[in-house]
């Protein structure tokens, strides 16, 4: 089981499940998306993928679960296969135009899909031929 370096649990995951399940909530995320929100963090620094846990609005840019306004049945998200991140220096736009026509790259390399058309960089690390994007 991979553990995130650049992320404690509490910000992948919504409140009600970090309550409840503390540390084993790891155990519900993909190593691959954890592996990949690692590479990000490295190579593009300060990320956000929930932040609820400082008092601000994002819990459910990680893990999806049922009772998600968000929630969608087949999202990634709720296979912990996914997350939206915002970045602190660098802009969502430039991030995924980087991934876009670097798809070998190494710290991309288990990206299966980007979301196009929004304010945030959705990633996934679904099993499709790589790199699939849409709109939402």
């Amino acid at each position: 089981m991979y553990t995130c370096k650049h992320f404690a649990i509490y910000e992948l995951v919504p409140p009600k499940v970090y309550k409840e399940r503390g540390g084993k909530a790891w155990q519900l995320l993909d190593d691959r998306l954890l592996m990949t929100l690692d590479k990000l963090r490295e190579r593009f620094g300060v990320m956000t993928v929930n932040n609820y846990y400082w008092g601000k609005d994002r819990e459910w840019s990680g893990l999806r679960t049922s009772d998600s306004p968000y929630y969608s049945p087949y999202s990634q998200h709720s296979f912990g296969r996914a997350a939206d991140c915002l970045f602190g220096a660098a802009s969502v736009e430039a991030v995924r135009q980087e991934i876009l026509a670097n798809p070998d790259d190494p710290d991309f390399e288990l990206i299966g899909s980007l979301e196009l058309g929004v304010s945030w960089l959705h990633f996934d690390v679904r099993n499709c031929d790589r790199i699939m994007t849409y709109r939402p």
